[in-house]
């Protein structure tokens, strides 16, 4: 008997995880923080190999071209992420205040919108800092007094009116950092209020977990931009470098940590690396308890 291919089909129905609800809901809540490690990996990699090269180097150089890229990128992931920020703060809002609208509000493509609007709005911004300051006059100043190509420290270099470069910033800052930190509180306040009015202790101190890497990632990233740029003038130009260096390359080198440290595993092994054993083996021969009741006891 012959045989026919009767493969002539138009599609496929792709499965997935249908049978399995419970865990597509859970996976927009790491949308967003796929799309941080992308910011924090994209930032540190327009910085810190050629700063790393040019410690190595007697004297530090980098091209006009690559110094308005280095510029473009670090301004315009930094303001992404402070708008990313504010968007992961609402989610955790939904997820607390409205657990049961959670998957009706923050569907998948309600998720890649408000990424793509953080990372649109961040890179339209830089683009027109960069454009109000290359279009400055420049005097053959080419020295500048930082690790890399920070718009401020490019921004010292102009023998022109920077009124209005300065006024943009100033603007920009005040809609794309103030107000994603107020919308920040403005979330947390209602995440706090709804927490403390449920009544059982496993259930705050799960809603107090669900919102503690977040809340440690705003604190240390806000913070050090604004003792940057909120504090008075240092006199040593070489402390604010140091700060400038610390929220480019020590906080996106931070976030991973903060956010693994709420898997138990990892928990547990940073404690026991931290000095959890030795600790544990201190407590063992002064109370003469046997090893596996001192693991315990931790």
């Amino acid at each position: 008997m012959e045989e026919t291919n009767h493969t002539a089909v138009e599609g496929y129905v792709l499965l997935g995880l249908h049978e399995h609800r419970g865990l597509e809901m859970v996976l927009p809540m790491y949308f967003f923080l796929s799309t941080l490690s992308l910011i924090d990996i994209c930032g540190t990699s327009s910085f810190m190999p050629l700063m790393l090269s040019n410690f190595l180097q007697t004297r530090s150089t980098i091209s006009f071209p690559a110094c308005a890229l280095q510029m473009y990128l670090t301004l315009a992931l930094n303001t992404t992420e402070c708008l990313l920020l504010a968007v992961m703060a609402y989610d955790r809002f939904v997820a607390i205040c409205q657990p049961l609208r959670y998957t009706e509000l923050m569907t998948g493509q309600m998720c890649l919108q408000m990424a793509a609007l953080s990372w649109g709005t961040g890179f339209a911004n830089s683009l027109l800092q960069s454009i109000l300051l290359w279009r400055l006059p420049f005097c053959g100043h080419n020295v500048i007094n930082h690790f890399f190509c920070e718009i401020l420290a490019v921004l010292k270099l102009a023998c022109g009116d920077i009124s209005l470069n300065a006024l943009a910033l100033m603007v920009a800052t005040a809609i794309l950092a103030l107000t994603p930190l107020l919308l920040i509180c403005l979330s947390y306040i209602f995440i706090l209020a709804a927490i403390f009015r449920v009544p059982s202790a496993a259930s705050r101190h799960k809603g107090f977990s669900t919102c503690s890497a977040h809340l440690t990632v705003v604190v240390v990233f806000y913070g050090t931009i604004s003792f940057m740029y909120l504090k008075p003038k240092a006199k040593d130009p070489n402390v604010d470098k140091m700060i400038t260096l610390f929220y480019g390359a020590v906080t996106p080198s931070l976030n991973p940590i903060i956010y693994s440290l709420r898997n138990g595993e990892v928990k547990a092994a940073v404690t026991a690396l931290l000095g959890g054993g030795v600790l544990t083996r201190k407590l063992s021969h002064i109370y003469c308890c046997p090893p596996s009741l001192s693991v315990n006891m931790g």
